[in-house]
């Protein structure tokens, strides 16, 4: 059979409710009510997480064409920044190579970019573009990308949720539900007890056989995170996640050894490649491992650091990412669970991951997923024509 060959790369950029940015919403959005931040030391950043500009960088779409005529997508948190990358740097070691050469194509990029990027945007970029080539090889093999991954191993994908009302999320079906903390060290006892209370109401709500965690957003100390997961223990709290600066890994190691037994600790949604990722397991960072698909390198890097994390004992449960994670989790022995981030404004009712922005974007239904419904080619998802893009840095 003839190679397919990379034509064209183009990277489009997008704003608003329907988009890769989670973020990037207007008006009232639980997801940027009163959460604790690392921000939230500076009171006029306190109550929102938009003040200090978390949905300023909006969402990219890499779209990567082949001579064939088929076109591969993926998208995530980037922009006009990302774009930029995209167009500019990453196409090069693209175009007019084989569709096949994704290893190669992936240390090209990380090498090409280490002197600039090594995470963050950069690596949102190249996550992007790697998880559009994925896409693409998908519908040229006609294959879906968990097929290429070496197949299911379940029929079905189990999801808790991500948001405001756990309770909610007990009576649709969800496994369990994970509440953004809303008080930090600077708001003090007093804050200390909000976040308490809020728990023993939640745990009132939804019975102890629910689980309950606190996603902590990068935004304590070590000893604030101490003192709450003893206080949380009461409530049969299951887990803390991101408590603190993903660059603490020692302090991580000494939550981890702090907290009480049964306790887990999560992190990996802002860490990135396979060494960040080294780092949280061979230190004995956390018991789960939550790297985001779309940021930490793409599907290429995800498989190194799922077996890793695998030899380690460690269960992988990736961070959001819609069906880009979908198709991972599927295939995985050690991500037997994934998350849904409830994007409805009160976070009552279950939407797309990405708003509006794909077509035929499949969604759990009483907090399960049929794997059948992933057998498209690709991820099986299309990008909607009615959405405005821009393509700021044509070639």
């Amino acid at each position: 059979m003839a190679k397919s060959i990379i034509k064209h790369v183009r990277a489009l950029v997008a704003r608003g409710d329907s988009g890769a940015d989670y973020h990037d919403k207007q008006g009232y959005h639980w997801i940027d009510d009163h959460i604790a931040t690392p921000m939230a030391r500076y009171p006029e950043y306190r109550e929102s997480r938009r003040s200090f500009g978390i949905n300023v960088l909006g969402t990219l779409i890499v779209e990567i064409e082949a001579d064939t005529g088929e076109i591969g997508f993926a998208v995530t948190t980037a922009g006009e920044i990302g774009a930029f990358i995209v167009e500019k740097h990453l196409a090069r070691f693209l175009e007019g190579r084989p569709v096949t050469e994704l290893e190669k194509i992936w240390d090209q990029m990380y090498s090409a970019t280490i002197y600039y990027g090594r995470r963050g945007i950069v690596l949102n970029a190249i996550s992007a573009v790697d998880l559009a080539l994925w896409d693409l090889l998908g519908k040229i093999r006609q294959e879906p990308v968990m097929a290429m991954l070496g197949g299911p191993v379940r029929d079905e994908l189990s999801f808790y949720a991500t948001g405001a009302r756990p309770d909610i999320a007990k009576q649709l079906g969800f496994i369990g539900g994970k509440m953004p903390l809303q008080h930090g060290p600077a708001e003090g006892e007093e804050g200390m007890a909000k976040n308490i209370a809020k728990l023993a109401d939640m745990r009132s709500r939804t019975g102890d056989d629910f689980w309950l965690m606190y996603d902590c957003w990068m935004s304590l100390d070590l000893n604030y995170s101490v003192k709450l997961a003893l206080k949380a223990h009461e409530y049969g709290l299951k887990w803390l996640e991101e408590c603190l600066s993903p660059d603490d890994y020692w302090g991580y190691a000494e939550l981890k050894r702090k907290v009480p037994a049964g306790m887990l600790v999560t992190t990996g949604e802002h860490e990135a490649t396979r060494w960040g990722f080294r780092m949280l397991l061979e230190m004995s960072c956390c018991d789960i491992i939550q790297p985001d698909v779309n940021w930490c390198g793409g599907i290429t890097e995800l498989i190194k650091i799922s077996a890793y994390a695998d030899a380690h004992g460690a269960l992988v449960i990736p961070h959001g990412s819609g069906v880009y994670s979908y198709h991972f989790v599927a295939t995985r022995h050690n991500s037997p669970f994934t998350e849904m981030i409830m994007m409805a404004p009160e976070a009552d009712t279950v939407l797309p991951a990405f708003g509006g922005l794909l077509l035929d974007e499949p969604v759990p239904h009483n907090g399960r997923l049929k794997v059948s419904e992933l057998e498209k080619p690709g991820f099986g998802v299309e990008l909607n024509p009615q959405i405005q893009f821009t393509r700021p840095y044509a070639r």
